[in-house]
């Protein structure tokens, strides 16, 4: 006992130590770059500003499909730059093409940045007898283009005594049979990689090669050949342009937005683990302090990884907050349960954290098959929600399978053995789930049929089924001039209420950006109407009202390419199959996996009626907002669907599966009950203090945890029922 003790104190002053080292770096970091320190994370373009670059495209009358595919090349090269960066066209003719990233200006090269985005990205292989006429500038013949090239990815080359950085190719068919042929015929001889008409590499034939690889080696650093290798597997752009202007633009959402959030989220995290410990006292503290230990590891990770943080991305921490409660109220429920079976302490912690393993593993492994394949296939706001979804739910399974597990096992081991200390569970009351379940099946078909009949309404009330921002439509930008300058939060107390006074335009319609060093403020809205005098209007309110030198308007297409929407609904198509495959694999029964699906289109349904209904905002919070759902309703329904699995084997099945369906409801109602709240705890304290921009978004990821508690209770043990009790009858 002695020996046991020792240890526990021991492990309590590892993990001291430990959490006082995480504190001190998240605060200020190590060694001259002040790694890990948390305010050192990177921040999107809605939460800090960046780069606005604007390019004039010079080809002569483009198509339609040119532009769009030089948006589409465009958005994939800064997407290697950052995940979280905007391509947009500018001018009544689609002429100019704007592109917005996140930039820190006191770590970053704008100007490698802007040369980095404008390149053609040619890249030819020529042999050196047309390297000699190339030099002499008489015509020759490419032995190979970026065309040939099916793949390029960096790596490092150890063979040699220095390490070389290299970009390795993989041609096509095609170019593999070019690249043997002009190998063959060049041996002993260099063939020249020319590379936006700079040699890029000149390596020396040895022999011919076969198999279609080809290396450019001699790269000065790692990432210049990530760099390299993205623009070349991208290819070269369409068309032509030249660079018009650059400018370093302030937040959408603004700093009050940043610390709004934080201090929210503060206090939002005190409220839960006060409640953590009021329903389940010692363990509840001892959660606390592991979701202490979480945040502080996510703060490092974030920084350390350099990992670009914005709205959407707060929104996938908030929704892996809500799941490392839930791990931990998963398992509590357990060791309650143990004790209230008559387990001592000791057995009653071992039997819960072993018999809430499953759950915790199916629930999250889910949800992370989901956030890899929105992260894989995902663009933009998309791989970044996905990016800290997957780090928080790995951490959330870490701190509550390891950390809260060590921490509790010392509580124990040190003497804290009295049951009064960890609650004891009664036995639920068991209501008829099943029966109830064909009133909220008519109540949620209601629902969803209500917001799909206003979609035609709104169309011929208001123009357009659903209240598409920016992002999705495009609008028009206007730049005024001010004799002054303004920041964000002035713009929007002085200068909004104006706007909004003179035309039809609401406030959460409108997006301002500062001009970093001018006296320019960018406000984006939809499209001004010339015809009737909005766009006058407008113009007329802002020189009434303040004193300004120069207002000039332009039309800017969606930052939401179709290409990006396409890959968001087959990244999130291929998820849902997956999620249905493991479930349903895990479970041993497809009708788990089936029931599981379309409980989470159910959720999705029914917040997308709430935005067509109340004609919210449908942007890039909107695409947040609904992949948050998706990771939160999968994890809520697992839970159930783990304990019928459970009671399958152990209840006497004489009495039917009926009622083993609404006894493993009412014994995990507390369970889903307790994390909603807990997670809907923090998001109304954010809905609450946070700026206006963050309403709409808080208000529908509100609505969402709701939906996603009732259809776990309410819908998917029922259908899995259903499903079973149709499936029995056609085999008889």
């Amino acid at each position: 006992m002695k020996e046991a003790k020792r240890k526990a104190i021991l492990s309590l002053l590892v993990f001291v130590l430990l959490m006082a080292g995480g504190i001190f770096m998240a605060m200020n970091g190590v060694d001259k770059e002040h790694v890990g320190k948390a305010k050192n994370i990177p921040l999107g373009l809605d939460l800090q500003g960046g780069l606005s670059v604007t390019y004039e495209i010079t080809t002569p009358n483009p198509s339609k499909e040119e532009i769009n595919a030089t948006l589409d090349k465009l958005q994939r090269r800064v997407d290697a730059i950052s995940s979280e960066g905007e391509v947009y066209t500018e001018g009544k003719n689609d002429e100019r093409i704007t592109i917005e990233i996140p930039l820190d200006t006191s770590k970053n090269d704008a100007y490698e940045i802007l040369e980095q985005l404008g390149m053609q990205g040619t890249l030819e292989f020529i042999d050196v007898e047309n390297e000699t006429l190339r030099e002499q500038g008489l015509p020759y013949e490419v032995i190979l283009t970026g065309a040939d090239v099916k793949d390029a990815s960096a790596g490092v080359d150890n063979s040699g005594t220095v390490k070389d950085n290299v970009v390795q190719l993989v041609f096509t068919d095609e170019g593999a049979k070019k690249f043997e042929e002009a190998t063959g015929a060049n041996i002993g001889k260099p063939i020249y990689i020319i590379y936006d008409g700079e040699i890029a590499s000149a390596p020396e034939v040895q022999d011919k090669i076969s198999g279609g690889d080809a290396v450019i080696n001699k790269i000065s650093t790692y990432e210049e050949a990530e760099r390299l290798a993205s623009t070349i597997k991208i290819g070269a752009l369409p068309l032509e342009m030249e660079l018009l202007q650059y400018n370093i633009v302030g937040a959408k959402l603004g700093q009050e937005a940043v610390s709004t959030s934080l201090k929210a989220g503060a206090i939002g995290l005190a409220i839960v683990c006060v409640l953590m410990i009021v329903i389940y006292l010692v363990p509840g503290f001892v959660a606390a302090v592991a979701l202490a230990a979480y945040i502080i590891l996510l703060l490092l990770i974030l920084s350390v990884r350099s990992i670009t943080l914005t709205l959407p991305g707060l929104a996938g921490i908030i929704l892996s907050i809500g799941m490392a409660v839930d791990a931990n109220v998963i398992i509590f429920t357990r060791i309650k349960e143990e004790i209230g079976a008559g387990s001592g302490v000791r057995n009653a912690v071992t039997a819960g954290f072993k018999k809430a393993l499953s759950a915790i593993l199916d629930g999250n492994i889910t949800t992370l098959i989901a956030a890899f394949v929105l992260m894989k296939l995902g663009t933009g706001s998309i791989k970044g929600f996905a990016t800290t979804l997957m780090i928080g739910i790995v951490l959330s399974m870490f701190t509550a399978l390891v950390i809260t597990k060590v921490l509790l096992n010392a509580v124990v081991d040190l003497g804290i053995v009295n049951p009064k200390f960890f609650g004891k569970a009664k036995e639920p009351k068991v209501h008829n789930f099943v029966k109830n379940a064909k009133v909220c099946f008519f109540v949620s078909l209601a629902v969803i049929i209500a917001g799909l009949v206003f979609l035609p309404i709104n169309k011929s009330g208001k123009g357009s089924a659903l209240n598409y921002s920016l992002e999705f439509t495009g609008g028009t930008s206007t730049t005024v001039t001010f004799d002054r300058e303004y920041n964000l939060e002035q713009a929007e107390k002085e200068i909004i209420p104006v706007i909004t006074d003179a035309t039809d335009i609401s406030a959460s319609e409108i997006q301002i950006q500062t001009v970093e060093g001018t006296n320019q403020v960018i406000f984006k809205t939809r499209q001004l109407n010339e015809e009737s005098g909005e766009a006058a209007n407008f113009e007329n309110a802002i020189r009434d009202n303040f004193e300004v030198s120069e207002i000039s308007s332009q039309s800017i297409s969606s930052t939401i390419s179709n290409e990006m929407r396409k890959d968001a609904i087959i990244a999130i198509i291929i998820a849902s199959v997956l999620m249905l495959i493991y479930i349903a694999v895990r479970f041993s029964d497809v009708k788990f996996g089936a029931s599981a699906v379309i409980a989470l289109v159910h959720d999705v349904m029914v917040v997308f009626a709430i935005y067509a209904i109340a004609r919210l905002s449908v942007g890039n919070t909107f695409i947040a907002c609904m992949l948050t759902i998706v990771g939160y309703s999968i994890n809520a329904t697992i839970i159930i669907f783990d304990r019928i699995r459970e009671n399958l084997k152990t209840m006497d099945k004489r009495d039917g599966v009926e009622k083993i369906v609404n006894t493993s409801i009412a014994q995990t109602f507390t369970r889903t009950i307790y994390t909603s709240l807990t997670t809907f705890v923090m998001v109304l304290v954010l809905f609450i203090m946070g700026v206006a921009s963050l309403k709409e978004f808080t208000f529908t990821l509100m609505a969402g945890i709701v939906c996603g508690a009732y259809s776990s209770v309410c819908i998917t043990g029922p259908l899995w029922f259903y499903m079973r009790k149709l499936t029995k009858k056609k085999e008889a």
